[in-house]
């Protein structure tokens, strides 16, 4: 690991707007609002841990969980212009500045049950800093940030990173870097070197990667025997699905400050080695706990998915690569609705690709969690995703659109949405209209005060095969799949563009050589009926199982070459839950088979049978819905010849 600290920091890719200059529409929008009228809006009334957090003064746990809510609750009343929320959040800012220990350290000292002075609960808080000072330029924000890190820099002599802090430094080193960026001020520089030093060196854990197979618990005779040595805490950390999920952004980000070439790079093998051995089909890892291979019913904690999302949009600000926009959508569109109860009044632990049951049960496909890890529910195996699961949409939302440093705006993922930024030239308004992710064609108008030339850059995504751009009544261009489309000219008033994002049917060969299928940016997965059962708890933040009410097991009879031929897609007008089984703006019909020996193992969908299989079944027809709007659902699916 390189500890170079230039007098400078490369300059950023791309600059985010700030906070509440991009306001959700559409869709999006009666999204954030189901989360503002869900457990989001709501937990601080009845949940402990952050009615009464440490963190505002209670007694009750004064770690992470408070901080966490507080940086996807901030933003989303933000995004919202919602006063309710926005007084309950900015409450908790206002308290915790003003609450600052005489010495800089920001936060309970110690609840009693963590480590005294453990920095990792702080670097949230400063990331919630940030989003509180491009709102309000709020003149306590950055001398509390220098004020703590200047205290944590002697800390750091006498006490290096350890545990969570540890392998999660690069949360801190984009805050660091945030201050330089405002600031200009060297020691910030030396202190990111010092921390990035003591810590986890994730570059070089995926350089030579080591954790090829299913980590079961730790100290298990048959991972010693794996690895020829005993468990070690380090392995612990490096194999932590979250962990993994925000070290994703270390590299990246350090890249700016050693300018290394090789630290860009890893961010590219970082995601490769994670897809090849332990990716799912949503474009995220299993980990429920720690890193499980690639199996379908493995279970992916829906802390890693917000803070997989949350390091590709940070990673956006450094690098600008679009490849890194393609994960951002595949993750968002997917993986970030799936574990949540439609009404967002309760949470999965994990979610399963192929999850056909949700129910307890002690002997689970899980490698460390527990037999609750996939109920619906407020507490369900652990409270962090809780905590956590906040951030996913409002983040989504804020880094829709950025500046490029070329003095105009860069579409990165497209949602309604309208966008107000100040540019070097002239004031301008962005309205997008659109109902992707579930249609092909956005309709971007742009207003600007007064004549001015500028680039607006394109996103168009690597799947997008023959994509258009229209500008007004002119002749569509073609817009090249996988690039950055530019146009650079002299706007003046009001201009129409319209992209056209061809979406057709991709087959993924996955485990076991089963297909998912694909169509523009959204995973198809077979609809399963479900039966919700009460578990425990009170309405409506309660706890269930759920139960399947159709069959499951079944073969696509569809090629895979030419998986379309064989689909039939139907359209509907968008409803008021979108990621819902009744919501669902789009249905696929497909032929396929029943498997009747394709069954459940370990509370689980077992393995799918290799592929291709003969079946003399007969052919029936099946719905594949949008990932995202299933509850129960097979995504994996084997095929037949």
């Amino acid at each position: 690991m390189s500890s170079s600290s230039p007098a400078a920091l490369a300059p950023l890719a791309l600059s985010p707007l700030p906070l509440g200059a991009i306001k959700p529409q559409g869709w999006l929008k009666t999204q954030l609002r189901i989360q503002a009228d869900g457990l989001t809006g709501h937990l601080d009334e009845f949940w402990a841990d952050i009615r009464d957090s440490g963190w505002i003064g209670g007694k009750a746990e004064g770690w992470e969980r408070g901080p966490y809510w507080l940086d996807g609750a901030y933003p989303l009343a933000i995004l919202l212009d919602d006063p309710s929320l926005k007084a309950k959040t900015t409450h908790w800012v206002d308290y915790i500045l003003s609450h600052q220990h005489p010495d800089g350290w920001l936060g309970p000292i110690t609840d009693g049950k963590h480590t005294e002075r453990d920095p990792w609960p702080v670097f949230i808080a400063l990331k919630i800093f940030i989003q509180h000072h491009q709102v309000t330029a709020d003149p306590r924000v950055i001398p509390a940030m220098q004020k703590f890190l200047r205290t944590l820099n002697t800390q750091l002599d006498n006490k290096p990173l350890s545990s969570w802090a540890w392998a999660r430094e690069g949360d801190l080193l984009y805050c660091i870097h945030w201050l330089f960026d405002q600031t200009g001020e060297s020691w910030l520089l030396e202190l990111a070197a010092k921390a990035h030093k003591q810590a986890l060196d994730w570059r070089a854990n995926f350089e030579n990667f080591i954790y090829d197979f299913k980590v079961d618990q730790p100290g298990k005779e048959t991972f010693k025997q794996k690895q020829k040595r005993d468990w070690l805490p380090a392995d612990y950390y490096a194999t932590h699905v979250v962990n993994n999920a925000m070290g994703l952004k270390q590299p990246g980000l350090w890249s700016r400050q050693s300018q290394d070439p090789a630290d860009h790079d890893a961010i590219f093998n970082m995601i490769r080695v994670l897809d090849t051995v332990h990716g799912q089909a949503t474009g995220v890892f299993s980990g429920d706990e720690h890193l499980a291979l690639n199996h379908p019913s493995q279970g992916t904690e829906t802390c890693a998915v917000v803070e997989y999302l949350f390091s590709l949009e940070v990673l956006l600000c450094a690098l600008g690569e679009p490849a890194l926009a393609d994960r951002l959508e595949l993750i968002a569109f997917n993986a970030l609705p799936a574990p949540f109860k439609p009404d967002m009044w309760a949470r999965q632990y994990d979610q399963q690709t192929n999850q056909v049951i949700c129910e307890i049960g002690i002997d689970r496909v899980f490698t460390n969690n527990m037999q609750d890890a996939n109920l619906y529910g407020l507490e369900s195996n652990f409270g962090c995703c809780t905590a956590n699961m906040h951030q996913g949409w409002p983040k989504f939302a804020a880094h829709l659109w950025m500046a490029n440093p070329r003095g105009g705006l860069t579409a990165l993922s497209y949602a309604p949405a309208d966008i107000r930024a100040n540019l070097p030239g002239a004031n301008v308004q962005v309205s997008v209209q659109t109902e992707y992710p579930f249609d092909d064609t956005i309709t971007i108008r742009l207003t600007t005060d007064k004549p001015a030339q500028f680039p607006l850059e394109l996103r168009i995504p690597a799947w997008a095969k023959g994509a258009t751009v229209q500008v007004a009544r002119e002749a569509a261009q073609a817009a090249p799949a996988g690039t950055m489309f530019t146009l650079n000219r002299n706007w003046s008033s009001t201009t129409d563009i319209t992209l056209k994002l061809p979406m057709t049917w991709r087959a993924e060969h996955r485990y076991h050589n089963a297909l998912t299928l694909h169509r523009g940016p959204l995973v198809y997965s077979l609809n399963i009926g479900d039966q919700w059962k009460l578990h425990h708890g009170e309405l409506p933040h309660a706890t269930w199982e759920t139960f399947p009410t159709t069959p499951w097991n079944y073969a696509l009879a569809v090629d895979p070459a030419d998986p379309g031929r064989s689909i039939e897609l139907k359209k509907q007008p968008l409803g008021s839950c979108p990621f819902s089984p009744e919501g669902a703006p789009l249905r696929a019909t497909v032929p396929a088979k029943r498997l009747p020996g394709w069954d459940i193992d370990h509370h689980a969908a077992a393995a799918p049978p290799h592929s291709p299989l003969a079946s003399s079944e007969p052919t029936e027809k099946i719905e594949l819905l949008p990932y995202g709007c299933t509850n129960l659902r097979v995504t994996e699916l084997p095929w037949v010849k």
